[in-house]
């Protein structure tokens, strides 16, 4: 049988990094052969595109391991931390902190808190960061600053995750983590942390957003994002209600029945609670020290009662002092899931500060023409 030999040749450039063979030697990416049956070449060549597809697959996996070796390392003066095994490092006490600021649209998941099956939040970007980082999922440590629920999106989320080695810059592991969630979820930040910052018991405030579409007819791109209510809703009545939230609170009467993981202190400090109408949409912000479980649904659930006509304003008052789960239910159930978006979480400025000898924030990477490559005539 006669043999062709098929040549591909990839994107020459002198600073590419080594292809691996299977035989674990490595290769030049520009001289890159493989010899097969001349009878095949048919056969491979109306298989070309699926052999271009598994090759670009491949190439995220090699591009992956050379920015792991280029960026690791005691680069910008920080110490370096010895590993028993290179690939594979373990997190020791004297690690780099990395925080995340992370946008995901949440009607997919079940949630933050990770689980593996049905998947979450945290479970996909656990997957992104060990692949990316080649760390196991156990010494990243991944602590987010609010376990959002199923259906609830967010646009600020903050986590944070430790590394035994430093970066030099963080543009290139804040590419490949994008490049490999999917589209529904985004890494917005990334920058070094002091060792200080907890992405959640560092958090002073959190800011919460919860959508209305208030019209006959729902808005079909609003459907995942915002709850939908026929019923023309009274903004007046609802501010009044929204005003008795702010303040130092028992909201035992607002919290739905805790999860084991979940340390329950009924005792909030509500900051400010505006409805603000936007034509047909209304959005009711909150922000807060901090929220019990399912405790911002509750509340906008009521004041969706209240905007009805259905109850008064001053109900709210009476329902906090009843520090009662029940009372509450007498009157409304939990709003919707999809209309919740938890959009910032604020700390203070000292937990926010960039270490001394680690690279600068990273917001990505943001492409331009330098040159117009097509001839004016």
């Amino acid at each position: 049988m006669s043999y062709a030999v098929v040549r591909a040749s990839l994107v020459p450039s002198p600073s590419s990094p080594p292809l691996r063979n299977q035989n674990g030697s490595l290769s030049s990416p520009n001289n890159a052969s493989v010899t097969i049956p001349a009878s095949l070449s048919l056969s491979l060549y109306l298989s070309l595109p699926l052999i271009l597809m598994i090759m670009e697959r491949n190439a995220v996996e090699l591009l992956l391991n050379w920015v792991f070796q280029q960026n690791t390392g005691g680069g910008g003066g920080c110490a370096e931390v010895p590993t028993n095994n290179p690939s594979m490092p373990t997190v020791s006490a004297s690690g780099y902190k990395w925080r995340l600021v992370i946008a995901y649209d949440g009607t997919r998941y079940a949630g933050w808190q990770y689980q593996q099956s049905p998947p979450t939040i945290q479970c996909i970007v656990e997957k992104a960061l060990t692949r990316a980082t080649k760390i196991e999922r156990n010494n990243l440590r991944l602590v987010g600053a609010s376990r959002t629920d199923a259906g609830v999106h967010a646009w600020g989320q903050v986590a944070h995750f430790i590394t035994p080695f430093n970066y030099d810059s963080l543009e290139s592991i804040h590419a490949a983590l994008n490049g490999l969630l999917p589209l529904d979820i985004r890494v917005r930040e990334i920058s070094p942390a002091v060792p200080e910052f907890h992405a959640r018991f560092s958090a002073i405030s959190k800011i919460y957003h919860y959508k209305i579409y208030n019209d006959a007819v729902m808005d079909p791109f609003q459907r995942h994002c915002a709850h939908h209510s026929t019923y023309k809703l009274n903004t007046t009545l609802m501010r009044e209600a929204a005003s008795y939230f702010i303040g130092k609170h028992d909201f035992s009467a607002f919290v739905n029945a805790s999860r084991n993981d979940r340390v329950l202190n009924p005792v909030k400090n509500i900051f400010r609670f505006d409805v603000i109408e936007l034509e047909a949409l209304l959005q009711l912000e909150v922000e807060g020290s901090g929220f019990l479980y399912r405790q911002v649904r509750n509340m906008v659930a009521l004041l969706i009662q209240i905007g009805k006509g259905a109850i008064p304003p001053d109900i709210v008052p009476l329902i906090l002092t009843s520090r009662d789960r029940k009372e509450l239910a007498k009157y409304a159930l939990s709003a919707p899931p999809h209309g919740l978006c938890l959009v910032n979480v604020r700390y203070n400025e000292e937990h926010l500060r960039l270490p001394s000898g680690c690279p600068k924030t990273s917001f990505g990477r943001q492409h331009t023409v330098r040159k117009c490559k097509l001839p004016f005539y």
